[in-house]
């Protein structure tokens, strides 16, 4: 006995009993990453991080090499950054300044920048980039 069976019905039995699924490619997403830099105004201790796969995660991992290194608990994030460059710039009087920046050296003339409208004689103490 034989059965009238549609080229649709074929196509769609194969289709589902076949062990080959179909397979979608999705275009491939950037991964994103962070970093940080946290300083203590009392002791001048810093600490920083990079490529954590969130801000949060990124600064508490500065905040507990600043913290380490500080012993006064007020340590406290300057600049965090997503695929980028942070830095911190400090003066011998002590005032300091953070930026950030797609390299290295776009990020430390921010900090720079930033440390000069409070001290004279900034200059760069950290530095740190992501993988992009």
């Amino acid at each position: 006995m034989f059965c009238k069976v549609s080229l649709f019905q074929l196509a769609l039995a194969a289709t589902i009993s076949s062990p080959v699924s179909l397979l979608v490619i999705a275009p491939a997403q950037a991964q994103n990453y962070y970093g940080a830099i946290a300083y203590s105004e009392a002791s001048g201790s810093h600490g920083f991080s990079y490529d954590y796969s969130n801000r949060s995660a990124a600064g508490v991992r500065a905040m507990r090499e600043c913290e380490n290194g500080s012993g006064y608990g007020d340590c406290k994030v300057l600049i965090w950054f997503r695929n980028a460059c942070g830095a911190l710039a400090k003066a011998p009087s002590g005032a300091y300044g953070s930026g950030w920046g797609a390299d290295r050296s776009t990020a430390e003339r921010y900090a720079i920048e930033t440390c000069n409208q409070h001290g004279q004689k900034c200059r760069v103490v950290r530095w740190v980039c992501t993988t992009r």
